[in-house]
């Protein structure tokens, strides 16, 4: 199995035992506001199936992180690439009661590396809402640009997007504020 460490965070494939966290994060309207529709348990079981077989058929995919201190499922980091997407995507998401902490910039930059330096990719997006200023101030952290509005694949296009991005030679000279 794949697994990715931190300072504070085990990233890792989502396995069964995290539906629970996962579906409470889902159902969670001020986690949902900016990042999609409120999700009931069949649809959070959905979901999480779907990024375990995005794992077992690209061997590689969206990584689950655990609090070391605790061993509690905390969130989830890209990197992914939903189908139509034009490239792949490193994103996040935390419980609320894991925000603000630190966790979301922690657990970013280890999911960037991961993107960059172990699927060897050259480019990264993050799909951020405009109204979504906590996602843009981590993505402006991490040293990614806001590109503008981007027109996703149905069904998602007619939600509106900015598209950051950076190289991995931009990634490789802006991670060196976080190590």
């Amino acid at each position: 199995m794949t697994i990715v460490e931190t300072k504070r965070l085990i990233l890792r494939p989502p396995i069964k035992d995290d539906l629970d966290a996962w579906a409470l994060m889902e159902a969670d309207e001020s986690v949902k506001a900016n990042t999609g529709s409120v999700q009931d348990r069949r649809e959070s079981w959905s979901q999480l199936l779907s990024v375990a077989g995005h794992w077992s058929i690209m061997g590689w995919g969206a990584l689950c992180a655990v609090e070391k201190d605790s061993n509690r499922f905390i969130g989830r980091f890209g990197p992914t690439k939903p189908y139509g997407w034009p490239c792949i995507e490193v994103g996040w998401m935390l419980l609320p009661e894991f925000q603000g902490k630190g966790y979301a910039l922690e657990g970013a930059v280890a999911a960037m590396d991961f993107a960059f330096f172990k699927l060897d990719r050259t480019r990264v997006i993050h799909t951020i809402r405009p109204a979504n200023t906590a996602s843009q101030r981590l993505a402006q952290k991490l040293g990614s640009v806001n590109l503008g509005p981007i027109t996703l694949p149905p069904p998602f296009e007619a939600i509106a997007n900015d598209e950051w991005s950076q190289t991995r030679e931009q990634w490789a000279a802006n991670r060196t504020q976080f190590v």
